[in-house]
């Protein structure tokens, strides 16, 4: 894969994996049907994973433990053309080492072969599937009539596309897969005859028509209740259970934004003009801090170019659309002429006035970056993204919310696909809605943030979950001046943890490190570096088991077997006599894939070479082969490996620490991904906020809230809003701010953000997770800064005990360089008791605990 799979994508590929390797052998050898689905919100990588899927069932995935189905075909079914290009221009984006274009096929008119061919994708779609098209001419229910349309239309194909099918359904060394992709529903309108057509042509795909039904389908959908839907009517399938994708593992993968900033008038009036001219500011500010940004980095990648999209009704009248394109203009005069474009569905250029505005196939234009301002009606098409897109103006009314939460879940992707550390203005989308009011706002706030409304199957299409945030009133809060150096630089010391990765190998860590440093400068020929290291424990494994390799090396060698002898006269069976033969080359790179699964292949592969010994008429590698296939049948010599990867993956992560933390957010991010591939939470650093956004009003009406001084981050009078915090949270707040030697504090952001202390814990099912204490204080002298935890949780939530055993685990470690670890909480009676994790006894309490109650009014707790 071109991309790094986040810590769910791989979760969600090994889950498919399992069923695709047994939906294999059901249906080779049970003749058993099957059906699975992926379903996952937008935004979550779709067509990533099931890139990385397809590159497993064509060469095989180590990883996994997986191996290549030679005989694998692959259909991926929509119900839209124009997904079939963008999803393949997708997959080779993904996957463009490997998955060649050769490889991918999409069914035209004029496709005509007796079956599909084995390692190829084929893109369908259900027009071409429809009564009228060529593809199925002549395929009536009668095979009489078929051969009659034939000899009457010499046009027809020879194979019909449900002859290409049944013949490769019949073909027993092929296995037809088909991805049934319903992840794209919602975004036009369809009449009913079009819905019902579909469905049609949806159920003879599966069931089969004159053909036997499909073997197995894969539904990659938006929820799972639309693949069940599409499904409903599949006759003789036996289903594996759907896997659903958490959205706030996708919220907190940064691949989506974090904020979205909704404006709309508060009073009665016509206000379009005026707040598309807002909208226009604001792309034109994300402009500046998004060219700003670029020329903080030192990747060219980083450049990104915003687009303010501006949605009208389906019927403009000449009249807005020439208030539209003036207002823009005379807001943003330095507007080029070709800056202004649209995708409506005439396809052809409109004349406004003096400019001419061309129009652009939605697909392009993401890369068109001379389009700045794009005019758009219902959902642009679908499918379509374009993460730059950073503002929305809408022009359609309260009532038409759909078609608005719909555009603007084609937004909210991040446009680099990586959340950019500490800084909210860029992790923002911008939605400016002249026609809404309090009430609706609110509406299509809750529809942002994961509400679904009832009857809503995930259409809209937003995304999003835990860790979003729906902001009517927000100010940006910048670095407060007031706060002195020795305090940042106290909070840029402290430790910080990733969370474990389920599937993570030592050896692929230091493979993915070493390209890293290489790649980098760090460390020149640190491949080389690393392979010199890990022969040499190799080498010492060989040595210091060497017995133990030869007897292997034997048993591999040596192929055993049995012969039966039956006397037919005398109707006996005589005692089998063994035999002995010597392997050949295949039985042993047999063998020797194995080894590279325990090993990892690239060392494997690589040692080999390392110890094959040519001669004149041999390469030595049979030999070699031989021998890492007998050390990794060895008890402890995969663990020794991992070990000895871990520990010089681990030097070289502290050798270089300093300068990696020179290099730019995009090459730092892949240093932190390397790190958290452990099995074990990894320390990592804080990041230092930028520019921190901030709600500033307590209700869509605009109350204000109150506000602190000294935080870290603050507003132009150097305060920061607590609208966020409940009454016994602030009552703490105000406790530590009046202790003696108070200097700062840091209200840690409650989501998954680079400026966020972080502390992986355990959930009650055993997956790790990730927890933000509310509040970092720092108290003493400039010579002796003391930096304190203090987290207000309710003990009544469900995942308090496990947190606290996170923060217990987390003290256990890191204790010694904060002054103080506690959480506080609220008890019936309103007073307030405190935990001190640094006490060895509490953490035994805590680790003995059956609830959290419980631990707070027990001995182990004290009056906060």
């Amino acid at each position: 894969m071109k991309y790094t799979l986040k810590e769910y994508q791989a979760d969600a590929v090994g889950q498919m994996l399992t069923y695709f390797a047994d939906a294999h052998d059901d249906y080779h050898r049970k003749g058993r049907n099957v059906s699975f689905s992926l379903a996952a919100t937008t935004g979550a990588g779709k067509t990533v994973m099931a890139s990385a899927v397809i590159e497993a069932l064509f060469f095989g995935d180590p990883d996994w433990d997986f191996d290549a189905d030679p005989g694998a075909v692959i259909l991926w079914f929509t119900d839209d053309p124009s997904l079939n290009e963008q999803t393949k221009a997708r997959i080779l984006d993904a996957s463009a080492d490997r998955i060649a274009y050769s490889r991918l096929q999409v069914i035209g008119s004029t496709f005509n072969q007796e079956k599909f061919e084995p390692g190829k994708v084929y893109f369908l779609n259900s027009q071409k599937l429809s009564k009228n098209s060529l593809l199925v001419r002549g395929a009536a229910e009668e095979e009489g009539e078929v051969l009659v349309a034939r000899a009457a239309s010499p046009d027809l194909h020879q194979h019909t596309i449900w002859d290409t099918i049944r013949n490769t359904i019949e073909d027993e060394r092929l296995t037809l897969y088909l991805i049934l992709d319903e992840a794209h529903k919602g975004m036009k309108r369809r009449t009913t005859e079009d819905k019902t057509e579909k469905q049609t042509i949806v159920k003879r795909l599966i069931n089969g028509n004159g053909a036997p039904p499909i073997p197995v389908v894969w539904g990659i959908s938006a929820t799972i209740e639309r693949f069940t839907e599409a499904m409903k009517d599949a006759q003789g399938r036996y289903p594996y259970p759907s896997y659903e994708v958490d959205p706030a593992l996708i919220q907190e993968s940064g691949l989506l934004k974090d904020d979205i900033r909704l404006d709309f008038p508060v009073e009665s009036g016509t206000f379009d003009t005026v707040l598309l001219k807002r909208g226009t500011r604001k792309v034109k500010d994300a402009s500046r801090w998004w060219a700003q940004y670029a020329d903080s980095q030192d990747s060219p990648g980083d450049t990104v170019v915003p687009l303010l999209v501006v949605q009208v009704p389906n019927t403009p009248s000449k009249e807005l659309l020439q208030n539209t394109v003036d207002a823009i203009r005379d807001e943003w005069p330095e507007l080029p002429g070709e800056g202004i474009a649209h995708v409506f569905g005439d396809h052809a250029s409109i004349q406004i006035g003096d400019y001419e505005i061309p129009h652009i196939a939605p697909e392009k234009v993401q890369e068109a970056e001379h389009v700045r301002v794009l005019l758009a009606k219902d959902a642009i098409s679908t499918g379509w993204d374009c993460p730059r897109a950073e503002v929305l103006v809408s022009y359609r009314p309260a009532s038409d919310k759909t078609h608005i939460t719909q555009l603007l879940g084609r937004m909210v992707r991040t446009p680099l696909a990586r959340r950019i550390a500490g800084d909210d203005r860029l992790n923002s989308v911008d939605c400016v809605l002249p026609f809404f009011n309090r009430a609706t706002a609110t509406e299509v706030a809750d529809v942002l943030l994961g509400k679904k409304p009832e009857g809503d199957d995930g259409s809209g299409g937003t995304g999003g979950g835990d860790g979003r945030r729906v902001l009517f009133h927000p100010v940006d809060m910048h670095v407060n001046t007031a706060i002195p150096d020795y305090v940042w630089e106290a909070f840029d010391s402290l430790p910080s943890q990733s969370l474990p990765k389920k599937a993570a190998k030592p050896t692929k860590r230091l493979s993915s490190l070493v390209q890293a440093l290489s790649r980098d400068g760090l460390l020149p020929n640190a491949r080389k570096a690393a392979y010199a290291e890990m022969f040499a424990v190799m080498d010492g494994l060989m040595a210091r088991h060497k017995d133990k390799i030869d007897a292997a090396t034997y048993g591999l060698l040596d192929v055993e077997g049995e012969t039966i002898v039956a006397s037919v006269a005398g109707k006996k069976v005589a005692e089998p006599e063994k035999f002995h033969e010597i392997a050949d080359e295949r039985s042993v790179e047999a063998d020797f894939k194995t080894a590279q699964r325990i090993l990892s292949a690239d060392l494997a592969r690589k040692y080999a070479d390392h110890i094959a010994v040519e001669d004149e008429v041999d390469d030595g590698l049979f030999d070699a082969h031989l021998k890492i296939a007998a050390l990794a049948q060895i008890d402890g010599v995969s663990t020794e490996i991992d070990r000895e990867a871990t520990a010089l993956a681990m030097r070289w992560l502290a050798q270089y620490r300093v300068d990696i933390k020179g290099l730019g957010d995009e090459r730092r991010a892949v240093y932190d991904d390397i790190r958290a591939m452990s099995a074990h939470p990894q320390r990592i650093d804080i990041r230092r906020p930028k520019v921190r956004a901030e709600e500033t009003a307590a209700d869509v009406d605009g109350t204000k809230v109150d506000t602190r001084p000294q935080h870290l981050m603050a507003d132009a009078s150097g305060n920061f809003p607590i609208g966020s915090l409940n009454t016994w949270e602030t009552t703490v707040l105000d406790a530590e701010r009046n202790r003696a030697g108070f200097l700062a504090w840091y209200r840690n952001p409650g989501r998954a953000s680079d400026d966020s202390l972080a502390i992986a814990y355990r959930d009650g099912k055993g997956s790790w997770r990730r927890m933000c204490p509310d509040f970092v204080f720092f108290h003493g002298t400039e010579s002796d800064v003391k930096v304190s935890i203090v987290d207000p949780h309710g003990f009544h939530l469900g995942d308090a005990l496990p947190k606290l055993r996170g923060l217990a685990d987390f003290s256990l470690q890191y204790g010694d360089e904060f002054h103080r670890i506690e959480a506080v909480a609220q008890m019936k009676d309103k007073t307030l008791r405190v935990l001190d994790l640094k006490d060895e006894s509490v953490r035994e309490a805590i680790a003995q605990a059956k609830d959290a109650e419980g631990l707070y009014l027990s001995n182990s707790a004290t009056d906060y």
